[in-house]
């Protein structure tokens, strides 16, 4: 029993100290917050509003400005359709965040799925075309008679040899083979 006293007499502050502790922990990363943001803003490190409430927006510092690249588009069909690029060229600065359109038509009474697999000229641009956003990424399906207008998001890298001033992208745009959906709903249908 006198162990047990003794013990407890240890243990009280201890965990008082623990306690006080754990609570300046939560205060300080409450209190971290506002902090930092005052630091930021003394120091003009990392502000994104300006007091007035404008948003900052910094220039991509990535973006050559001095270099200008021609991306021609073009566009194959092999299968029920039209496509074409909606532009046949455009003049971007290595770096800079583009957007280009094509458009599909299905020129069929039935529904199609179809994929575009793009190339590239000259080859060696292949690894500094980024591509962000684009209908190759999947597979499309076009209704009867559906028309689409279908973005490429895309950026040209700044490491692109000075050498090369046109870069073309070209799509194939092919019917994907495969059941038809109507003969495959009908034969689900008849399996019930």
């Amino acid at each position: 029993m006198a162990d047990q006293k003794l013990l407890d007499r240890f243990n009280r502050p201890l965990l008082l100290k623990l306690v006080v502790i754990a609570v300046m922990m939560f205060g300080f990363g409450y209190a971290l917050v506002p902090v930092y943001k005052q630091i930021c803003e003394a120091l003009g490190v990392n502000v994104l509003t300006q007091k007035d409430g404008s948003v900052v927006m910094d220039k991509n510092t990535q973006v050559d400005k001095t270099r200008t690249v021609t991306v021609e588009f073009d566009g194959n069909a092999q299968g029920p359709w039209r496509f074409r690029p909606v532009i046949a060229s455009m003049k971007v600065h290595p770096g800079e965040l583009s957007t280009a359109m094509f458009e599909v038509v299905n020129t069929q009474n039935r529904t199609v799925d179809a994929q575009a697999i793009p190339s590239y000229a000259p080859q060696s641009a292949t690894p500094f075309f980024k591509k962000v956003e684009c209908f190759c990424f999947k597979q499309q399906t076009l209704k009867p008679h559906e028309a689409r207008q279908m973005p490429v998001v895309f950026f040209v890298d700044a490491g692109l040899p000075k050498e090369v001033q046109t870069i073309t992208l070209s799509y194939s745009f092919f019917e994907v083979p495969g059941l038809d959906k109507a003969a495959s709903n009908e034969g689900i249908k008849a399996a019930r």
